[in-house]
């Protein structure tokens, strides 16, 4: 799959599994890769930047949280990353319907 179609969407994916319930960096990883069938195999290095620019913009906070005697960093989404989630996905549901009519 072409680098730069997944690139574009990402935030807005990241944020989807978000808005779902807060998550830890590993589990976003494998949680995109089992909902797209492999096509999405994000790597740490990928998702870690996302995650802090997202923070950075206040679309998302984390905190740490002890789970089976380890430490993870758990991500939640804000009502700011709510708003841009919901824009994204109109976004692309205008993209992807122009997209399927163009190629029909």
């Amino acid at each position: 799959m072409d680098k730069t179609l997944i690139s574009g969407s990402m935030a807005m994916l990241v944020l989807k599994l978000l808005s779902e319930g807060d998550k830890y960096g590993y589990e976003m990883i494998e949680t995109l890769r089992q909902r797209s069938q492999n096509v999405f195999e994000l790597k740490a290095g990928t998702l870690y930047p996302l995650l802090h620019n997202l923070e950075e913009k206040k679309m998302l906070v984390s905190y740490e949280k002890e789970v089976l005697g380890k430490v993870r960093k758990y991500y939640s989404i804000t009502k700011e990353g709510r708003k841009m989630l919901a824009s994204k996905e109109d976004e692309w549901r205008k993209y992807s319907k122009a997209v399927l009519h163009v190629l029909a």
